[in-house]
C-alpha cells in the first residue's frame, strides 16, 4: 500500500491541473492536503511542545500550523507559494483567533530564512526534499527537528520513522534532528 501516497502524487502531476501549478523550479509539490491524523502524528513524532516555533513548508491551507498552534501550544508559521492557498489560510487562522501565534508567508520554501525554526515539516517529493536540504542545513540550528511525511531526505540517517496504517493506507513520517543526520 505504500506505492498509494506515489501513484497519488504522480496522478495529480499528470493531471493538466495540477501540471500548471507544479512545474516551476519554485514549486516543490502540488497541493495535497495532509490527513488530520498524519499532521498529529508528524507534531507527535518531531515533539513539539509550548512555545516551540514551527515551519511548515508547503503549507497549502495551514492545517499543521493551526494544528501545532491548537493542539500543543506551539507557534507556527506557513509557507505556501500558490496566492489562493496562503489566503485561504489567512483568513482561517483569523477565523480560529491564533493571528498572535499563527502566519503565513506567500512565497518560495526556497528562499525562506528557517533559523527561528524549532520544527520544520513538509510533504514534497524526495527530489524536492534534495532541493530544500541545502537551506535546512544552513539555517536551522542544532537539536531542530525536520520531519518529512512520506518521503525521505537522502543522505540524511532519521533519528525515527513513524509507520502506521490509517484505514488501508500506510504511513512513513520520516523524523531528523540537526546535529544527528550523518
Amino acid at each position: 500500500m505504500r506505492a498509494f501516497p506515489i501513484a497519488l502524487l504522480l496522478a495529480s502531476i499528470a493531471t493538466p491541473v495540477f501540471a500548471q501549478k507544479f512545474g516551476g523550479a519554485e514549486n516543490l509539490a502540488p497541493y495535497i492536503p495532509t490527513p488530520q491524523l498524519v499532521v498529529e502524528k508528524m507534531l507527535q513524532a518531531s515533539h513539539v511542545k509550548p512555545g516551540d516555533m514551527v515551519y511548515d513548508l508547503g503549507s497549502g491551507d495551514g492545517r499543521i500550523v493551526i494544528t501545532a498552534a491548537q493542539q500543543f501550544g506551539a507557534r507556527g508559521v506557513g509557507v505556501e507559494i500558490q496566492p489562493d492557498l496562503c489566503r485561504k489560510a489567512v483568513e482561517r487562522i483569523k477565523s480560529l483567533g491564533l493571528e498572535d501565534r499563527v502566519s503565513m508567508v506567500e512565497g518560495s520554501a526556497l528562499r525562506v530564512d528557517l533559523s527561528p525554526a524549532d520544527v520544520v515539516t513538509m510533504f514534497f517529493l524526495t527530489s524536492s526534499n534534495e532541493k530544500m536540504k541545502p537551506n535546512l542545513e544552513k539555517y536551522l540550528k542544532l537539536g531542530a527537528r525536520v520531519v518529512s511525511n512520506e518521503f525521505p531526505i537522502t543522505g540524511w540517517k532519521p533519528v525515527e520513522v513513524v509507520r502506521f496504517k490509517s484505514g488501508t493506507m500506510n504511513h512513513s513520517i520520516y523524523v531528523y534532528e540537526i546535529g544527528r543526520t550523518k
